[in-house]
């Protein structure tokens, strides 16, 4: 299967790789492993900016004389990070539209800022019914449709972010929190919101959900593979790892996955398919190299305790970075065997965002 690379990309000597997936089942778990094939082929792959969304706070109190720094950074090729937009403590995710770079969205605590002018000036027009924003998403196929997950629901702007609605036909009444959002990139209006009681699908624009998967805790982050876009990870609050290979419809727990500590979030490598890892409080960072079959604990050399709030990997290079609360942004080049730390001392890193360029 090949992965169809964006317009405008870099030729690279790549692997062309072939998924299969082998499911078994014990009990009333299903568990779904990887197997890889690669022979060696070339095409195109596409080149990826990366950003975060972090605070730097510094152990700043009311009244202290510290100069805090905050909000969207961005990788630059120096290998150090350029804060762009505004100064804010409580951004948990931005998307952009593909269209034009200069068009930006954030979720915040107030709701949805947007910029049109590449960050310059910022405007939010959610209004007092759509606040505490966790996560927001740009339609690839429709990027005037925008979409914001919030703490009491989703809400839908098909007019690049100028107003917005509440669409929730279908989510629970209760438990309709929701933590994360993410749209298919192969299909317009298909999107998947990880809420309190599990994983909701539309495939109209929100128009009508469906819940694909229940769990005990809130789902807290959703990924679609980069290189086979039927493919999708989650991590729960307290349910374990999951996976689909169906564009999502249905899903099987990873089996050696911890189900009794949170997960805060999942990272999947851009370069290499195998390569996944994972964020938790009580856990560190868990990874695997073949796909899910089996998973490593790669806490040796982060500080002790390992509370590592979120995990990413930077393309390109493949660099596994860890935020470590109440430490700073660490570090590795051999997928957490061994870790050194790389910058933003007292830090705390809310989203690791990967992008086609």
């Amino acid at each position: 299967m090949l992965y169809a690379p964006p317009p405008n990309v870099a030729l690279r000597s790549l692997t062309l790789i072939s998924m299969t997936f082998f499911a078994t089942r014990a009990g009333n778990s299903h568990f779904v492993f990887v197997g890889l094939m690669s022979a060696g082929l070339c095409f195109a792959a596409p080149a990826y900016d990366f950003f975060i969304c972090a605070t730097l706070n510094r152990n700043y109190v009311v009244g202290s004389k510290i100069v805090t720094t905050n909000g969207v950074f961005q990788r630059d090729a120096s290998q150090g990070w350029v804060h762009m937009g505004y100064n804010d403590t409580t951004l948990t995710g931005v998307a952009f539209d593909p269209r034009d770079r200069q068009v930006i969205y954030t979720s915040a605590l107030n709701g949805c800022w947007r910029t049109l002018d590449g960050g310059r000036t910022w405007q939010i027009n959610t209004g007092w019914e759509i606040t505490e924003g966790r996560d927001v998403a740009v339609d690839p196929n429709a990027p005037d449709h925008v979409y914001l997950a919030f703490v009491n629901g989703v809400a839908v702007s098909t007019d690049r972010g100028q107003t917005w609605v509440r669409r929730e036909n279908g989510l629970p009444v209760r438990g309709k929190y929701t933590q994360t959002i993410k749209v298919d990139r192969t299909r317009q209006g298909r999107v998947l919101a990880g809420c309190e009681t599990g994983i909701y699908l539309t495939r109209d624009g929100a128009k009508r959900w469906k819940r694909v998967l229940a769990t005990r805790g809130t789902v807290n982050d959703l990924q679609q593979s980069w290189h086979d876009p039927k493919i999708w990870v989650a991590v729960t609050q307290d349910d374990g790892a999951w996976a689909s290979q169906d564009n999502g419809d249905s899903w099987s727990q990873f089996p050696t996955v911890p189900t009794t500590d949170t997960l805060y979030n999942i990272a999947m490598d851009p370069t290499r398919p195998q390569y996944l890892a994972i964020g938790s409080w009580a856990q560190g960072v868990l990874t695997t190299e073949n796909g899910g079959k089996s998973w490593q604990s790669r806490n040796a050399g982060l500080p002790e305790p390992s509370r590592v709030w979120r995990v990413g990997i930077e393309p390109g290079t493949g660099r596994l970075l860890a935020s470590v609360v109440g430490q700073t942004l660490f570090a590795s080049d051999d997928f957490g065997r061994t870790w050194t730390r790389e910058a933003l001392d007292g830090s705390r890193v809310n989203a690791f965002i990967t992008i086609p360029r």
